[in-house]
């Protein structure tokens, strides 16, 4: 009989939800590992459980609804009970600027960023209502404040998303259901490594934060927490933003040809 919390963790496989299965597994708790990638999760499922770790390993797809109930009847059939959901599993832009997106790209991002974690809001939160404990993690970004060129799908979902954390926490508001926003900056994964020449900080960094917002809830919290003078900057001045930013997009475009 497993005595621990449960944690379902969304885009498990590798980055920030690896990290993040990791520090939670130190921490005490039996884990619901879901990611597309279906070697790299049962490896880390296997190396945790080797740990004395309970991990479960549930290959998923975000973008199929099907997979998304799945993977939690699952998860209450084998533990039963989630006290913790961790909705880590995103992507990128496919495409270079946004009238080059196909529908697939679109339903790709969308569903994965957006949508996959809604439904498995849904879905999880009844059985935490009913036992008044819980807590709900959203993976947002920075580009949930500041819209980037370039990627304009992974800012629009990243934005809806940090709405939805809000409406869903003040919703919830008197229960014990907690609610929270991380909103990354850069970070080291294999989704940043295109990028060269800016700073990026470890995984390890985002799940030591999400460990501790369980324990003690915030709103959001945005890490590192430099990248806090960088919004302000955006509230403020939008104006120069918008000039660097389109200053910026020119010269992707320039770059391109």
């Amino acid at each position: 009989m497993n005595n621990r919390p449960v944690a379902l963790i969304t885009g498990a496989s590798r980055g920030i939800g690896e990290a993040t299965a990791r520090e939670l597994a130190q921490r005490g708790y039996a884990l619901v590992l879901a990611a597309r990638s279906v070697e790299p999760l049962l490896g880390l499922a296997a190396e945790l459980t080797r740990q004395g770790c309970p991990a479960l390993p549930v290959p998923s797809d975000m973008t199929k609804s099907a997979d998304v109930t799945r993977l939690v009847r699952i998860a209450l059939e084998q533990f039963g009970r989630i006290d913790v959901l961790v909705n880590n599993a995103g992507v990128g832009d496919r495409s270079f600027s946004f009238d080059e997106a196909t529908p697939e790209s679109v339903h790709e991002v969308v569903s994965t960023n957006l949508l996959a974690p809604i439904e498995l809001t849904r879905l999880v939160l009844p059985s935490m209502r009913e036992r008044n404990s819980g807590a709900i993690i959203f993976i947002g970004s920075v580009m949930g404040h500041i819209a980037m060129p370039q990627a304009v799908l992974y800012s629009t979902t990243k934005a809806a998303l940090r709405g939805f954390s809000r409406s869903l926490r003040h919703e919830l508001s008197g229960t014990n259901v907690r609610v929270s926003l991380i909103a990354p900056g850069f970070i080291d994964t294999a989704m940043t490594a295109w990028l060269q020449g800016v700073p990026k900080s470890p995984p390890s960094l985002v799940a030591r934060t999400i460990a501790d917002v369980i324990d003690c809830s915030r709103r959001e919290v945005v890490i590192p927490g430099y990248y806090h003078a960088f919004i302000l900057l955006d509230r403020f001045f939008p104006g120069f933003v918008d000039l660097v930013l389109g200053l910026y997009a020119r010269w992707n475009r320039r770059q391109r040809k």
